[in-house]
């Protein structure tokens, strides 16, 4: 028996159906159950939340949502030999657990979903940054979700809560911190995966804002956050010469030196930016 349900422990699940990581979809499995409930909770109260997960593998952290109280939770998963494994959970869990077999990057979920919707995944290496930046930038804000409770690589983890000045401040910083709380929940050490990564991985909790701190247009911010990072070793007025012909004219009414690189300009400085660049 494991310590939050009456399924067997995972070691067992993935010796019953076969299920060894595979590299080529960003798998590390996470097999301590007790962790995993950890990690749930980090995502707050679940009792009168869906939650949408993404890359359930074998179940470990589907268990801990749906034992911390997740009203329903919405899986989807790409690899087909963790459905069996998946729907044993839901049997377990009748009526709680929905599993749609695909690649989150070309699934909607919102149909399945009721708000309001949490959402907690560990994320697979390879596509974890992409699902962040488009949680981030949806066409309407506030977003569908309440809350994103992820794992990721610590360096990427690192990038998201980044403050200015600092080699990891970039574009991720700024998208996150414009218009959600972002903090490094949990730390976790290559040992507490199966196989262990080369690097260390983190749990970041971001709690969306009901509106961006500072005023800018999304598609404006983004582009010009994408220009100054893209050539961060060069002075703004160089990085963004592609952005507006006149950029260090809008530079120095944003308030931000021309001379500065965008590690420089904190979150406030890329919104007064992206403002005057939108005066077109």
């Amino acid at each position: 028996m494991s310590a939050i349900d009456d399924l067997p422990p995972l070691r067992d699940v993935i010796a019953t159906h076969g299920l060894s990581a595979r590299k080529s979809l960003g798998q590390n499995f996470l097999l301590d159950l007790n962790l995993t409930a950890k990690i749930a909770r980090q995502a707050g109260d679940l009792s009168g939340s869906d939650v949408l997960e993404i890359g359930p593998g074998p179940g470990g952290l589907t268990r801990g949502l749906l034992s911390e109280g997740a009203r329903k939770v919405l899986a989807i998963e790409k690899d087909a030999r963790c459905l069996p494994a998946l729907s044993e959970i839901a049997e377990r869990y009748p009526g709680q657990l929905q599993v749609i077999e695909g690649d989150a990057l070309d699934i909607d979920p919102l149909a399945h979903l009721t708000p309001p919707i949490r959402v907690a995944a560990n994320l697979p290496y390879n596509v974890g940054t992409e699902l962040l930046v488009r949680w981030l930038t949806p066409p309407t804000w506030p977003p569908f979700w309440q809350s994103l409770t992820l794992m990721f690589q610590r360096e990427v983890a690192d990038r998201i809560v980044a403050q200015p000045g600092s080699k990891t401040y970039g574009r991720l910083a700024v998208l996150a911190q414009w218009r959600s709380d972002a903090r490094i929940v949990m730390s976790l050490p290559p040992g507490a995966f199966t196989p262990p990564p080369k690097v260390s991985s983190a749990v970041v909790h971001l709690t969306a804002l009901p509106a961006p701190r500072f005023e800018a247009d999304a598609a404006v911010l983004s582009r010009v956050v994408a220009a100054a990072f893209n050539q961060r070793r060069k002075m703004l007025r160089a990085a963004l010469k592609g952005t507006a012909p006149d950029i260090e004219d809008r530079l120095i009414t944003a308030g931000i030196k021309p001379t500065d690189r965008a590690e420089q300009v904190p979150l406030e400085g890329f919104c007064a930016l992206a403002r005057e660049v939108a005066k077109g």
